[in-house]
């Protein structure tokens, strides 16, 4: 924050700010930036840092008294698995919570800045978090930066207008839909979602469906994967977190029962097994016994002392 030593001062930052946003249009700050890192690696875009992006399964469903939403746990970069229980259902208000799919990094702190914004609107307001304010704050978001940030969400949530549920995706645009998946998974979650879905279904079949949902994400895509995660929003206000509702892979532990392992694999603790052994030493190397020993004598020396 700039410091203002007259009134003078004060006022014309004041007309200079109230000229910038009157002007409004796109602020291209960041491609200058942009343009001058690429300048400073000599072109070499390979040199940036890349972000992690999460392979996923994210479903919502709306039912009777309220909604379900639903996510897998598996993070990934690349092709390696970098977290096993990676939370992606992400709290923005007590009546309204948020699944995401995308860089994991754009998920979060995009849903944290959200969350904060509808924090200082309740306590401005005194009233409850609208679902439809949190939909704005979103898409307004992702639609400054035309799809750079790679936060793809399913919006859940129950306020004085009943359930509602919609997809963002990373451009901004949204959809109010009744049941919807995104992510990598999306695909094999919706076959079940299209198969099974009804109309004002009671909760315990809608965390069934969900559930289900996601299951066929994680066994069907190689960037889903660990356990389910299950939230649900109802109309009397309350809400239920299900974190690690379900192990979809199953215990290690039940895997290794079913595989005999070969007797010769079972090497006894503190032996190794060899297969062949073989020494050659070097012809150029070689270390006089004298001089070994008058070193080890000398070193004694300098010990002693």
């Amino acid at each position: 924050m700039a410091e203002f030593s007259d009134q003078t001062q004060l006022r014309a930052f004041g007309e200079e700010e109230l000229r910038a946003q009157s002007e409004g249009g796109f602020n291209f700050d960041l491609l200058k930036r942009n343009e001058n890192i690429m300048r400073t690696l000599g072109g070499q875009s390979s040199a940036l840092p890349k972000a992690w992006k999460t392979g996923t399964t994210i479903v919502g469903i709306l039912y009777k008294d309220g909604v379900v939403l639903g996510a897998d746990t598996r993070a990934t970069g690349g092709s390696e698995v970098v977290d096993k229980n990676c939370e992606k259902i992400h709290y923005l208000a007590p009546n309204i919570y948020c699944c995401g799919a995308g860089t994991a990094a754009d998920t979060e702190k995009t849903t944290e800045l959200i969350a904060s914004n509808l924090e200082l609107l309740r306590l401005s307001s005194g009233t409850n978090s609208r679902v439809i304010t949190a939909l704005t704050l979103i898409k307004r978001l992702l639609y400054k930066y035309q799809g750079h940030v790679s936060a793809a969400l399913i919006l859940g949530g129950v306020d004085i207008n009943g359930p509602h549920l919609y997809s963002v995706h990373p451009h901004g645009s949204t959809q109010r839909l009744p049941y919807t998946t995104m992510g990598s998974g999306s695909l094999a979650a919706m076959a079940v979602f299209e198969s099974r879905y009804v109309e004002d279904m009671n909760e315990a079949d809608a965390i069934t469906l969900v559930r289900d949902s996601i299951r066929a994400g994680i066994f069907n895509d190689l960037g889903s994967g660990s356990n389910v995660d299950v939230t649900v929003i109802r109309r009397d206000g309350t809400t239920s977190r299900h974190r690690t509702y379900e192990n979809a892979a199953g215990n290690a532990n039940n895997y290794r029962k079913l595989y005999a392992r070969p007797d010769k694999l079972n090497i006894k603790i503190g032996t190794t097994f060899v297969i062949e052994e073989s020494f050659k030493p070097h012809k150029n190397v070689s270390v006089p016994v004298a001089a070994t020993t008058a070193a080890g004598d000398a070193g004694s020396q300098a010990m002693d002392m």
